[in-house]
């Protein structure tokens, strides 16, 4: 094979899929956040693409391929070349006229049903490819789970109604069920923040495991799962007391909310905290009670912001706030957003809007007020679950598809239309659907591992047998391992031999556990003397031997049971 592989790890690897992939010969880094798939990575990628488009396949779907190089104007049209900003590969062509690496194809098929649908009676079309896809990301790492070139398959659904797109919806989703548990990967399935696009309903696909990026907040009695930007959560109120009269008392020194309820001697969930945003240039005061945090994608949602981040100290002293002592109490002249946590509770402490002074003694909505109160905090283990108050706990992990749906954004901006039964022209409602093949990958290998190395699942991995030749001088060995060889390529079993004659066998056994294929078979004198090879599952903890006559029926055993 061109790869090789690697006695030690990769000094600049941060996962164990990184570190594993690229000891096991699997990916070569070209440059940050691009790699080159050498032969055995492929083989796991078409086999992973081959379950794809079976199931999508199954659902309706129809395959095309669609552009990588695109007119940047599509992507004004939608106003998302703005949004995606430094994150967008551009260029010019030689004619000057601006172009971009899609990193997604939203436009581009919305312009493609636009000139093919003209009717409902078109409709409904579910359409995908798998493709290369560009995202200019600040910090690439971990191998292949965030890069710049990234292969994907993308589908869209084009709907008449709401209930056709459901329809559609579910029929996806459960075709992603159907990939993963073919590719031997079980998934949780969570509730997703849509995102600035909208629409109702999203789900992402994620793989448990710790070194994930995502945070998946879930319910062991009614199984209620969603990612940590989505999740919603119940928390205890705080006991009603009657109101209070609002007290200045001096906090010297107090800037932090553990700080504050450990000098006054209150609990964290009788204060309330301030945070300071600036939402597309405008400064927003957001108010939290202080055991809670702020969750900035809820918050992003419902401020329908594009840029969102915390504000920086000069912009909160042009603003005229006080860091560590600000409060909404007497707050004009600023767009104010609270959490609804500030209605579970009453005679909160809060900033007296100067430096080392608080309030006790405060009230909502008597002493302040808000111009959106809403959902913003994050939910985090411990708490509630809304759905049945059991408590919630927290799992990391990489998310490998998403589903949502879209509605009618990219065809109102575009302009793809469709008749109804009456002649009345209505927008097309989509919906979205990806995977990424790269990405799911490395999270395999990521949730299947060991101190030895890559613990393949039978369907992904890039063959199915690894043989092992020893003493390969010897003539009787390399008859009976070129012979076993055959007879299993001919038998359907994909078989990688190790036949070098320059290594030794604990190179070769290494070697072995390091790539991770289901099943090593090794070919000795001292195995042959018995008429039989030695077999080993690669998570099994000892080897056993099997009859050289009948070592093709062995495997198809394993294979079946593997398949159920």
């Amino acid at each position: 094979m061109v790869s090789k592989t690697l006695r030690s790890d990769p000094p600049d690897a941060e996962t164990a899929s990184h570190r594993l992939m690229i000891r096991a010969g699997l990916i070569h880094q070209v440059a940050a956040g691009v790699y080159t798939y050498l032969p055995l990575a492929l083989r796991s990628l078409r086999k992973i693409e081959n379950i794809i488009r079976e199931e999508m396949d199954a659902v309706g779907g129809q395959e095309l391929m669609m552009p990588a190089l695109q007119p940047q104007e599509l992507w004004d049209q939608t106003g998302r070349r703005e949004a995606f900003g430094d994150n967008m590969f551009s260029l010019e062509d030689r004619r000057g006229r601006p172009m971009v690496l899609a990193p997604t194809h939203e436009e581009v098929i919305t312009n493609v049903v636009k000139a093919n649908v003209q009717s409902y009676r078109d409709l409904p079309q579910i359409l995908y490819q798998i493709q290369t896809k560009f995202r200019d990301e600040p910090r690439p790492r971990a191998g292949l789970i965030r890069v710049r070139e990234f292969d994907m398959k993308d589908a869209y659904s084009f709907n008449a109604d709401e209930a056709s797109l459901d329809e559609s919806y579910q029929a996806m989703a459960q075709a992603y069920r159907n990939i993963f548990r073919r590719c031997g990967l079980p998934v949780m399935m969570a509730e997703a923040d849509s995102g600035a696009i909208g629409g109702k309903d999203s789900h992402e696909f994620l793989l448990a495991t710790e070194s994930g990026e995502d945070t998946v907040i879930t319910c062991a009695s009614c199984s209620y799962t969603a990612n940590a930007e989505k999740a919603e959560s119940k928390f205890a109120d705080v006991p009603a007391e009657p109101e209070e009269a609002l007290e200045e008392v001096a906090t010297p020194g107090m800037k932090t909310i553990a700080g504050l309820a450990e000098f006054l001697g209150v609990p964290e969930s009788k204060t309330l905290k301030a945070v300071f945003y600036m939402s597309d240039g405008e400064p927003v005061f957001v108010t939290i009670r202080g055991d809670l945090d702020v969750n900035e994608v809820k918050l992003r949602n419902v401020l329908k912001s594009h840029d969102l981040r915390l504000a920086e100290d000069h912009e909160v002293q042009a603003a005229g706030l006080v860091a560590g002592s600000a409060s909404a109490v007497g707050l004009e002249g600023i767009k104010r957003a609270a959490d609804v946590s500030i209605t579970k509770g009453n005679n909160f402490v809060v900033g007296a809007n100067k430096p080392d002074v608080h309030f006790k003694g405060a009230n909502y909505p008597r002493d302040f007020h808000a111009d959106i109160l809403a959902d913003i905090a994050l939910a985090q283990p411990g708490q509630l679950c809304a759905r049945c108050g059991h408590t919630l706990e927290a799992t990391k992990g990489i998310e490998v598809g998403h589903i949502f749906k879209l509605g009618t954004f990219f065809s109102e901006a575009l302009g793809a239309d469709f008749l109804d039964s009456e002649g009345q022209q209505h927008p097309i409602i989509m919906g979205c659907y990806g995977i990424g093949v790269g990405r799911l990958l490395a999270a395999a290998v990521e949730q299947n591992n060991d101190e030895h190395g890559i613990i393949f699942p039978m369907p992904v991995a890039p063959y199915q047998v690894h043989m092992v030749g020893l003493n390969l001088s010897n003539e009787e060995v390399v008859e009976a391992g070129d012979r076993l060889y055959r007879e299993l390529e001919a038998a359907g079993i994909e078989v990688l031999y190790d036949d070098r004659e320059d290594a030794a066998a604990g190179v070769k056994f290494n070697d072995a556990d390091l790539m991770g294929l289901p099943v090593r078979l090794v070919v000795s004198p001292r195995n042959l003397k018995n008429g039989a090879v030695e077999i080993k599952g690669r998570t099994d903890t000892e080897a056993g031997s099997a009859p050289i006559d009948g070592v093709v029926e062995e495997i198809r055993k394993r294979l079946a049971a593997s398949a159920e």
